[in-house]
């Protein structure tokens, strides 16, 4: 059995757990408190980041994007019509342009600042960067989102799915940052119907329900976290 070294509330390894639901895989979860630079983890992955692939054979595979590329590489000739990963060129092109925007740049202006300021800095000591929220950065992610949430609302009212006719990488990366910022409340679902619809199917797939049974222990989720038809 693979192991998953991955944090529940990192989105990154959100997004390769619904990957890995998606294609029938089941690994083995071992949660890893990233801030804590174990040296275990670190022979893993130098970088300190998560996810962290770990096949039953040794092979490690380090963060997200290897991961999603491995993961095709290895397993997507087999999902045949399900492919997370399309096989034209053109195909390929946007959902890896979409991948870049939802792993990097919604990340680094939205999911980063909300999940480090609101749940890990309530488990970090004060000398590895622990301690009340930076309100000025909760108030910048929360402006951000917005026109994500508008662009993911434009995507999807155009297209079945983020990137073409079929579910691929770009909408589960979407949706795994969405659903930390959703746990949170921090989402404005009244200003897109469209994203709200597209979330709604998301959610309600069955590769999704590990993670809305996910809790940060002392903060409960927003009321309709776990609401199939919010």
């Amino acid at each position: 059995m693979a192991t998953l070294h991955h944090s529940p509330f990192c989105p990154h390894s959100r997004f390769i757990r619904l990957v890995l639901a998606e294609m029938g895989m089941e690994p083995h979860l071992a949660e890893e408190r990233t801030w804590e630079r174990r040296e275990e983890f670190l022979l893993l992955n130098p970088a300190g980041t998560t996810p962290v692939l770990v096949e039953e054979g040794g092979l490690t595979v380090p963060g997200a994007t290897v991961i999603a590329e491995y993961l095709d590489e290895t397993r997507g000739l087999g999902l045949t019509g399900r492919r997370l990963l399309p096989e034209a060129p053109g195909a390929r092109v946007e959902v890896r342009r979409l991948l870049d925007w939802f792993l990097n740049k919604f990340d680094q202006e939205v999911t980063g600042y909300l999940v480090t300021e609101k749940i890990h800095k309530r488990f970090m000591t004060s000398s590895l960067g622990g301690g009340p929220p930076d309100m000025n950065a909760i108030r910048a992610a929360r402006s951000n989102v917005r026109y994500h949430l508008t662009y993911i609302g434009y995507l999807a009212a155009r297209r079945n799915w983020l990137a073409g006719d079929h579910l691929t990488y770009a909408d589960l990366a979407a949706a795994a940052h969405l659903s930390c910022v959703d746990y949170l409340g921090d989402v404005p679902w009244d200003e897109d119907e469209m994203a709200k619809h597209w979330y709604v199917r998301l959610k309600s797939r069955p590769s999704f329900r590990s993670l809305l049974a996910d809790r940060v222990p002392g903060m409960a989720p927003a009321d309709h976290y776990a609401d199939l038809d919010f």
